[in-house]
């Protein structure tokens, strides 16, 4: 399915929009996770958090499982509920995108992994989340700072276990797959402007991320 995605886009030229300014491009941002040194903050990552308490700690780590051997981590021990994490990728702005990433929950409470989609700021925008704890795959709104189900389904959410999840946003339609294989479709307008794509953990889990491909459609109304 990446590698799909991969061969679509670099036939592609995309206006991606970067922090009010339109920058034109040719292709996915695939995200090189090497260019980062063991043990450093993702370059082209900020960090924030929904909810209160501290920001986790966003680093990439040795992973001989992922496909580069690197992935990005976010290790937090500290426990708040309703506190979401976000690493931010800054380069691109978009509203529709279709976005794949592999994840791996290896520790914590809640046991979740997602991306968060048109982030206008850290209390607003859509997230796409699994969760081993719950056995699912949701679709939710943050709105000023409250999360709302909009769909989701019972999956198969396996820990210690690297699987892809995608989402695919275009106007108000919502697609989202794991490992290959769609799981639902959903419909919500309460975000419809361009936002950031984050990676998104929650409360005190140890998440690590890999082979996260962005990839901008045709904006439409």
């Amino acid at each position: 399915m990446i590698e799909n995605a991969r061969r679509t886009a670099l036939v592609a030229s995309i206006a991606v929009l970067t922090w009010g300014a339109v920058t034109p491009i040719a292709g996915i941002a695939a995200i090189d996770m090497t260019q980062s040194g063991l043990g450093s903050e993702p370059a082209e990552f900020e960090f924030s958090r929904t909810g209160q308490g501290p920001l986790g700690q966003w680093s990439v780590v040795s992973d001989q499982s992922a496909v580069e051997h690197v992935a990005i981590e976010h290790v937090s021990h500290d426990f708040h509920e309703d506190r979401y994490q976000l690493a931010i990728y800054k380069p691109t702005s978009v509203k529709n995108v279709a976005v794949a990433v592999r994840f791996k929950i290896v520790a914590g409470t809640m046991q979740s992994a997602g991306v968060a989609l048109r982030l206008a700021d850290e209390r607003n925008y859509y997230a796409v989340t699994v969760s081993a704890l719950d056995s699912r795959v949701d679709l939710y709104r943050v709105l000023d700072g409250r999360l709302e189900r909009v769909a989701g389904v019972d999956a198969d959410i396996v820990t210690d276990h690297w699987q892809t999840l995608a989402v695919t946003a275009e106007g108000d339609q919502f697609t989202v797959s794991l490992d290959a294989r769609p799981v639902f479709t959903a419909w919500d307008r309460t975000f419809l402007s361009d936002g950031r794509i984050a990676l998104w953990t929650e409360d005190d889990n140890v998440t690590r991320f890999d082979q996260i491909e962005i990839t901008p459609l045709p904006w439409t109304k």
